[in-house]
């Protein structure tokens, strides 16, 4: 029975080297070269060997800590109206929009909501001023109407009561 030699099991693929003899100089082999010498391109080196990552918290690009690589994109920022777009528009304000609904639904209350939209319009510069002019007209029609036609049932019921006196 045969034992395997003190080094394990060598490897049927790799050539053998005879016993006492040092292993011959590869030329392919990353470590083949200085890891820490300037690459011949004139580039700054990273201090590692090419292809091989760097050391776990060591910087990547091969600066110091604290400095960007010149190279690096910058992080995102607020967002900037581009050539020819013009600047990104004004938010609507909300209680215009509401008046103009509500000038359908209770006219009163979009009379109160005009008036307050145009002046925090006025303060801050929103857009809305139309909406807030058309909600405007439209409540005070409608506040109109309805007293129009209130007016003509009291008129109507006045009317009425006043021709039908058979006691």
């Amino acid at each position: 029975m045969t034992y395997p030699p003190p080094g394990g099991t060598p490897d049927p693929y790799q050539p053998q080297q005879p016993y006492g003899q040092q292993p011959s100089y590869d030329p392919t082999s990353p470590y083949a070269q200085d890891p820490y010498a300037a690459p011949a391109s004139g580039a700054p080196s990273s201090g590692q060997p090419y292809g091989q990552p760097p050391p776990y918290g060591a910087p990547s690009s091969g600066q110091p800590y604290g400095q960007q690589s010149p190279y690096a994109q910058p992080g995102y920022g607020q967002p900037y109206a581009q050539p020819g777009y013009g600047q990104m528009p004004a938010p609507t304000n909300t209680m215009a929009i509401l008046s103009l609904v509500f000038a359908f639904v209770f006219p009163l209350a979009g009379i109160v909501m005009g008036h307050v939209a145009k002046r925090q319009i006025r303060t801050s510069g929103e857009s809305g001023d139309g909406l807030a002019t058309a909600g405007l007209w439209l409540s005070y029609i409608f506040v109109g109407l309805t007293v129009v036609v209130c007016a003509f049932w009291v008129i109507l019921g006045l009317a009425a009561a006043g021709s039908s006196s058979t006691y």
